[in-house]
């Protein structure tokens, strides 16, 4: 059966990583029983423990004050999604937009029990880009965040399952939820649920995994291709889902095919005239293939795996947000003795030379004197330091070198929230 775990109340103490505030403090045991492989629920101790994540306050504003625009405002219905041109229309003077979300349209199909889907909220609003930069950079796999809004007594999506994990964060109300295992174990990105339709159908007849009502506080983590629905009780339910795209073995596949396509035996034109639907012409060109591939494998190194794989996750999201104009401020008037950071969820890798050093970030290479190696290290471990602390260097290299990469965004300064 899944696991269950309760968590204690927390103090005054500093706030945990993102991670453990969502699975509790052993982050480990986590990693070995459930990561990828089963369901856990965290019965939280706080009601308020997500607040500052998101709350019924925070998605009004969303939803009347913000302008969203589709995609980023979906609608569902008894399992159906309703088409946009219900609730959007246009911006209005100094904003000639045609799908901009119209608030007054929004409460009356909220009024009548629609579910409100708000999505990717991991670029718009403040407290969920915060918390989902530390986990995705904790997780090392990209995320995305959406909020479900359900009224009273209604229900959302049937029984699914998504191509990715997801934390389910219970911010407001109660929500039944009932969970089955799989139909299709780990699904990858193109195999959705709906291929398997009837099988999910059947599946979510019998007896739950899980059937469970969240509070507010409480949290549930489900490994991709476990069913789940969810329905409201008497009063309105948000919860915040968490998804993670996690990079599969298959990544590593993709990987080595790509390499494998420098090799000219494997790019080579089958014959002319060839009837690709019958086996017996298609088999010895399979066996050649498969003695070429076999021998292009043994020559790809990890190295060049490495470089393929990582763009699925540098690509996959963005770094923690910087301020243009207080950040160019900073820079101005750094001094000795100001504290900076790693500006969090920044994707880098640091390759040392003997005359040079270059930072490898997701979309340009910035080349430095070797004589910065040291500094440099130090300042891409992620914690704070301060302008005139940094190793073997002195003051005036290392301000020019602190601001340059804050001008770069690689750093922050150390105050920024």
């Amino acid at each position: 059966m899944p696991a269950e775990i309760s968590e204690p109340a927390q103090g005054a103490a500093a706030p945990p990583d993102a991670l453990s505030r969502i699975v509790g403090p052993d982050v480990d045991e986590f990693s070995q029983r459930h990561w990828g492989r089963a369901p856990l629920l965290v019965r939280g101790a706080d009601p308020d423990a997500f607040r500052d994540v998101l709350d019924l306050d925070g998605v009004d504003e969303l939803l009347s004050r913000r302008g969203l625009r589709t995609p980023f405002l979906r609608l569902a219905r008894e399992g159906a999604v309703v088409d946009s041109s219900w609730f959007t229309g246009p911006g209005g003077v100094g904003a000639e937009i045609g799908d901009q979300v119209h608030d007054d349209k929004v409460a009356a199909l909220f009024g009548e029990g629609t579910t409100v889907v708000l999505q990717a909220l991991h670029r718009c609003w403040s407290g969920v880009i915060d918390f989902t930069t530390t986990l995705a950079e904790e997780l090392g796999h990209p995320v995305q965040a959406n909020a479900y809004v359900t009224p009273p007594t209604s229900h959302g999506f049937s029984a699914h399952y998504d191509v990715h994990d997801v934390f389910v964060l219970q911010l407001a109300g109660g929500k039944h939820w009932t969970v089955h295992a799989p139909v299709h174990g780990d699904p990858l990105r193109d195999q959705p649920w709906n291929d398997h339709a009837s099988a999910v159908a059947d599946r979510a007849r019998e007896d739950a995994e899980i059937d469970t009502v969240l509070q507010p506080g409480d949290a549930m983590y489900l490994p991709r291709g476990w069913l789940h629905a969810a329905t409201a009780l008497s009063d309105v339910s948000a919860h915040l889902t968490v998804g993670v795209h996690v990079i599969t073995r298959f990544a590593l596949v993709e990987a080595l095919t790509a390499r494998c396509a420098q090799d000219p035996e494997l790019r080579a034109s089958l014959p002319l005239g060839i009837d690709v639907a019958d086996p017996e012409q298609l088999a010895p060109h399979l066996d050649a293939v498969r003695t070429a591939l076999a021998a292009a494998l043994q020559d790809v190194s990890a190295e060049d795996a490495a470089r393929h794989v990582r763009g699925k996750v540098w690509s996959g999201g963005r770094p923690e947000p910087i301020r243009p104009v207080a950040g160019a401020a900073f820079a101005d008037g750094l001094a000795v003795g100001d504290a900076v950071r790693r500006r969090t969820g920044l994707h880098h890798r640091l390759l040392e030379g003997h005359d040079h050093v270059v930072l490898e970030l997701p979309d340009r290479q910035i080349s430095l004197p070797a004589a910065t190696s040291a500094p440099l290290r130090a300042l891409l471990t992620g914690g704070t330091l301060r302008v005139g602390d940094l190793p073997e260097a002195d003051e005036a290299d290392q301000l020019v070198l602190v601001r340059r990469l804050l001008r770069e965004g690689v750093l922050v300064p150390a105050s920024m929230t």
